[in-house]
């Protein structure tokens, strides 16, 4: 378990090891929610336990999964409803989960019973209005209760849907992904429509459980037709490539570092930390691939002294949207200028992330320019400690806990107990690698 409060200072001799990472996040939610409608029992392994997917596996469990523990806690054996999941017994508590509560909420709204999701003060402020829109469309009946207009508490009313074709406004993979989830349990074809691709882990897991998918060869739009029989098969999750981008920052930024990464997912809607890191001068080899279902290998990441600084495509922001608070950090180490824009969606994560990121490089001394839709980092000034909020934010935490790790002087992280939402273990593993 992370800290509240978390200090560093530079690792004056570099960072060196072989570490593996939690496991994926976005694959662990899915992969809950997906056995719990299967037909049979799964043994799923490297499950993420960190307290946002914990959530979920709960959630499930008063729907009717059966979870029975294995060896360790990220291994279990999960035994799904057969389509037929029982209402839930009280209110479904998902934490600081944005992820969670939209793909239940596509689940959960075509289910022949009423539910309630409510989550912490970060997840009850997040817009939901995204996948209320397209469900109601469907039939849906899902009531914004919280405090803004359009955020959670959400009463589900269950209700018999219709598949539709929806044209996304903007790329989500959460809200493709809960109109997908709606689809299957409908008799018919449920189409989306995406204006660029996004992550495809549920295009991906529907193939697992045999789920009868479609994507178009440009990617961008997706179909399911319902209704379906999925079956449960035993499953290795991939570790969290957004976990293992702090490392790949890490490693770029301090001298003397080589750090290795094993079993990192390298999904091609994933991974373009790594094609920007790359771009910029990282020194990133990449290992023992495998090209199976979720595709994943080993990351070698050596320090860099020619980090220079690049522009972020409009098209790479849906690939890069977690990583692009510790980008940023990178960006502040690289000479030159980083422009990162068309990424207003991080004003609406667990915190402003434009703005936090922004005070946080100002407060280490480096020079950025913020922009309703991002900003521009002109690197290459040495940083120094500092002591900063991370405003609950789990990615803003160990960016600049990164940062600290080459920054003159010591650097301390308030509220640093949202690390476990996504990478308990975490501050364990950056202590391994100070050499």
């Amino acid at each position: 378990m992370s800290s509240d409060t978390i200090s560093v200072t530079a690792a004056r001799n570099g960072l060196r090891g072989t570490i593996c990472v939690p496991g994926d996040k976005s694959i662990s939610h899915r992969v809950a929610i997906l056995g719990t409608m299967a037909h049979g029992s799964m043994r799923v392994r490297n499950y993420l336990c960190s307290e946002d997917c914990i959530n979920t596996l709960r959630a499930m469990q008063q729907l009717g999964a059966k979870v029975t523990p294995g060896d360790a806690p990220q291994d279990f054996t999960l035994t799904g409803t057969g389509m037929k999941p029982q209402a839930p017994q009280h209110d479904i508590d998902c934490g600081n989960s944005g992820t969670g509560m939209r793909l239940m909420a596509g689940m959960l709204a075509a289910l022949p019973f009423d539910s309630r999701m409510y989550g912490d003060a970060s997840l009850c402020s997040r817009p939901m209005k995204r996948i209320i829109d397209p469900l109601a469309r469907m039939g849906a009946d899902i009531r914004a209760c919280g405090a803004k207009p359009g955020c959670a508490p959400l009463q589900i009313l269950g209700k018999q849907l219709i598949p539709i074709h929806y044209d996304l406004p903007m790329a989500s993979a959460q809200v493709k992904s809960a109109i997908l989830l709606a689809g299957m349990m409908l008799d018919g074809t449920t189409s989306v429509h995406q204006p660029a691709i996004t992550r495809d882990h549920t295009e991906r897991l529907f193939e697992h459980f045999g789920i009868p998918c479609t994507t178009s060869a440009d990617g961008l739009d997706v179909s399911v037709i319902g209704p379906v029989s999925p079956v449960a098969k035993d499953i290795i999750i991939p570790s969290d490539i957004s976990s293992a981008a702090f490392w790949m920052v890490a490693g770029s930024v301090v001298p003397g570092s080589e750090i290795c990464l094993q079993n990192v997912g390298l999904n091609p809607t994933r991974d373009a930390i790594i094609h920007v890191l790359r771009r910029m001068g990282a020194d990133i080899d990449i290992s023992n691939r495998v090209d199976v279902g979720e595709p994943y290998g080993d990351i070698v990441v050596r320090y860099s002294s020619e980090l220079h600084g690049t522009t972020v495509e409009q098209h790479e922001i849906p690939n890069l949207i977690d990583e692009i608070p510790v980008l940023a950090v990178a960006a502040a180490f690289a000479k030159g200028e980083t422009h990162i824009r068309n990424a207003a969606e991080l004003r609406v994560k667990e915190s402003d992330r434009i703005a936090t990121t922004v005070n946080n490089l100002r407060a280490m001394g480096a020079q950025v320019q913020e922009f309703e839709d991002g900003m521009v980092i002109t690197g290459g000034a040495p940083l120094h400690g500092a002591t900063m909020d991370s405003f609950g934010d789990h990615r803003i935490a160990m960016g600049f806990l990164v940062a600290g790790l080459h920054a003159e002087g010591e650097t301390t992280l308030l509220h640093c107990a949202s690390i476990n939402t996504s990478y308990p273990g975490f501050e364990e593993q950056m202590r391994s690698l100070i050499v």
